[in-house]
C-alpha cells in the first residue's frame, strides 16, 4: 500500500517541477531595441504555411511575399514554434496568431542554426489593416504571457496601434540613431 501512495506523490513533484518549463517569460522591448536586435524587418504578406519537426519541436514555417524591405535581407520564410506534424500537436505560450493571406510587419531575427523567428515572440508581429483604404495601420495586442523588463521586474505589455508610415518611420529613426 505504501508503493501507492509514495506513486501520485512522485508525480506530483516530477510534474511541480516540470510545470515552469512549459510556461513563456517574455523580456519587454521597445520598438527601438527590436530594430536594433532584428537581422530583417519586412512588410510581407503571408502566402502559405507547412509544419515540420525541428529536432524534437514542431515549427510552423510560413512563407512571405515581400512588399517592403526595412532592414537586412529579404526573407522569403520564418518560423513560429508550434504546430501539427503527423498528427501530434505542439503549442508554445507567446507564439503570435499568423495567418495566410494577411499582411504584417514583422521583427526578424537568424539564430546561428540558420532558424529565422519572430522578434519577441508576439512582440515583434504588427498585422496591418485597412490595406484597401490606402492608410494601412499596423497593430499587436497585448502579449498575455508573463513579461519582465530589463531589471527582472514583471511589467504589463500594452497594445500597439499606429499607422504603418508611423511605425516605418519610428523603426529607420531607430536604425539611423543605432550607427
Amino acid at each position: 500500500m505504501r508503493v501507492w501512495t509514495r506513486l501520485p506523490i512522485s508525480w506530483a513533484l516530477a510534474l511541480s517541477f516540470m510545470a515552469p518549463a512549459w510556461a513563456t517569460t517574455l523580456e519587454q522591448l521597445t520598438l527601438s531595441e527590436m530594430a536594433q536586435k532584428s537581422t530583417a524587418i519586412v512588410r510581407a504578406r503571408v502566402t502559405g504555411s507547412r509544419s515540420a519537426y525541428k529536432g524534437a519541436n514542431i515549427y510552423t514555417y510560413f512563407q512571405l511575399q515581400v512588399v517592403e524591405n526595412w532592414k537586412g535581407q529579404s526573407i522569403q520564410e520564418f518560423a513560429i514554434p508550434g504546430g501539427v506534424v503527423g498528427g501530434i500537436r505542439q503549442a508554445a505560450a507567446g507564439a503570435p496568431d499568423v495567418k495566410p493571406g494577411q499582411e504584417y510587419v514583422l521583427f526578424l531575427w537568424t539564430s546561428h542554426s540558420g532558424l529565422t523567428q519572430v522578434m519577441g515572440l508576439s512582440q515583434g508581429l504588427f498585422r496591418l489593416s485597412g490595406e484597401g483604404s490606402g492608410e494601412a495601420v499596423a497593430q499587436r495586442s497585448a502579449a498575455s504571457e508573463l513579461m519582465l523588463n530589463r531589471s527582472g521586474v514583471p511589467v504589463n505589455d500594452r497594445a500597439v496601434r499606429m499607422p504603418v508610415q508611423d511605425l516605418r518611420a519610428r523603426v529607420l529613426q531607430a536604425l539611423g540613431a543605432a550607427k
